[in-house]
């Protein structure tokens, strides 16, 4: 329960908790972003960490006056991230499948959240890569499914990396243009939980339409994994 308060808290004073990472890992600090964006976008199994709060709140950091972070190559060091975190991501679901989502229980590893991506990929299409950057979760799943469809790695490299200069150059920008406002700067806990409540959004719009599906539906059929997948593949191209 502890680790689940501290988690609440460091989300809450994203900006304090981040500022002490600074004075105490110094040029490590970059490290440590590149492998959370990495993790957050590349693991099915971390789709929890922060990903738009982060990236506004690195981008109103580096705008702070006397602040050791560096602009460009914060923006450079995240967009990497984010790019090999997918390209990682794209080759777990192509070489496992939906053979990982062996648990229907698991909160991490659920076919439910699969069947999310899934349903995004077949209402957007190949663009879906570049869409999910902005939705949470399925932000994490998106590249598994392309690649459960195998769809063809030039184009979804070209989405991948699309993608991921909208997602960093937009909520970094957002911190670099709104970060250093006074009325921001003194309700920063209210802005990010602001942030948060925003890239949800999407998730509870698609909750309350399925919802609303699946109580005129009276019967629903156990879904095919090997059917979704022969599904993929005929999408992705």
């Amino acid at each position: 329960m502890d680790w689940i308060l501290y988690f609440v808290d460091l989300i809450r004073h994203l900006d304090i908790h981040l500022n002490d990472l600074v004075g105490t890992m110094g040029p490590w600090f970059y490290l440590a972003m590149f492998a959370i964006i990495f993790c957050e976008t590349g693991l099915v199994i971390t789709p929890f960490l922060p990903g738009d709060s982060l990236l506004f709140t690195l981008g109103a950091m580096c705008m702070s006056t006397n602040s050791e972070l560096n602009l460009p190559t914060m923006g450079l060091t995240l967009l990497a991230g984010a790019v090999l975190g997918d390209a990682i991501n794209y080759s777990l679901g192509y070489w496992t499948g939906p053979r990982v989502f062996k648990s229907e229980k698991s909160f991490l590893l659920n076919k439910d959240h699969l069947l999310k991506a899934q349903q995004f990929y077949e209402k957007y299409g190949k663009k879906m890569i570049i869409l999910a950057r902005f939705v949470p979760i399925i932000r994490t799943f998106a590249p598994f499914v392309a690649g459960i469809g195998k769809m063809t790695y030039p184009i979804f490299l070209a989405y991948n990396v699309i993608g991921a200069i909208a997602w960093v150059g937009i909520c970094m920008g957002a911190g670099v243009l709104f970060g250093q406002i006074p009325w921001v700067k003194e309700n920063f806990e209210v802005v990010i939980v602001g942030v948060i409540f925003i890239s949800i959004l999407p998730l509870v719009y698609e909750y309350l339409l399925s919802r609303s599906a699946a109580q005129k539906k009276t019967t629903t059929d156990a879904p095919d994994m090997n059917a979704l997948t022969s599904e993929f593949k005929s999408k992705a191209g």
